[in-house]
């Protein structure tokens, strides 16, 4: 998935959509609040995509000029 967030990113960042860029970053973040609560399973690997994840899209946010 971190390729395809990398090219979802790629495309965000060329067409200047901060907002979407700040949606998904949002996304992840909540979905990795959520996974750290989990009980009964191991969610370290889909922990882990998740960082790695909104690690690609601040970086695609630091790209673009501040508003």
């Amino acid at each position: 998935m971190s390729r395809s967030a990398e090219l979802i990113v790629e495309g965000y960042v060329r067409l200047d959509d901060r907002d979407a860029l700040h949606d998904m970053l949002v996304h992840r973040q909540d979905l990795l609040r959520q996974l750290t609560s989990v009980t009964g399973i191991d969610p370290n690997q889909a922990i882990t995509q998740l960082s790695e994840e909104i690690a690609i899209i601040e970086a695609g946010l630091a790209t673009l000029a501040p508003e």
